[in-house]
C-alpha cells in the first residue's frame, strides 16, 4: 500500500506565531498563504501544515499521487483503492469526496486513539 506524501496538519491558534516557532526548527513555507489562513512549511523530506480556524485538532495526512515536494508520482496507489483496501480490513471510513472514479479525491479514517486520517489525493 503505497500512500504518498505524508504530513501533519496543525490546527493553529495565531499562524504568524506558529510560522515564527516552526521557522526556528528550521522549517520554511513552500505553499499557502497567510491570508488564506494556511501555510505549508519544509524541513527536508518532512512537511508540516499549519491551519488557523479550518478545523478542530490536528490531522495526520496522505497525498497519493505525490511525492514530500508534491510532485505527482507515475506510479501510486489511488485513494479509491485505498479506501476499498482498508474497508475491506475492517477499517471504518468516516468521511468521504469520492465522486469521480479516478482524479482528486478523499476520505478519512479514526485511529484506536481518536486521531484523525486524511487521504487526500490532488492529482
Amino acid at each position: 500500500m503505497s500512500l504518498g506524501c505524508f504530513s501533519i496538519s496543525l490546527s493553529v491558534k495565531d499562524l504568524s506565531a506558529s510560522k515564527s516557532f516552526y521557522e526556528k526548527l528550521g522549517f520554511s513555507v513552500y505553499a499557502g498563504e497567510m491570508a488564506h489562513g494556511f501555510l505549508i512549511m519544509k524541513n527536508g523530506g518532512t512537511n508540516i501544515g499549519l491551519f488557523q480556524g479550518m478545523f478542530e485538532g490536528n490531522i495526520i495526512t496522505f497525498n497519493p499521487g505525490w511525492d514530500s515536494n508534491a510532485q505527482p508520482l507515475d506510479d501510486f496507489d489511488d485513494v479509491r483503492t485505498l479506501k476499498q483496501q482498508l474497508t475491506n480490513e475492517g477499517i471504518e471510513v468516516v468521511n468521504q469526496s469520492l465522486e469521480n472514479d479516478s482524479g482528486p479525491g478523499n476520505f478519512s479514517i479514526i485511529d484506536p486513539d481518536g486521531n484523525a486520517i486524511l487521504f487526500d489525493q490532488h492529482v
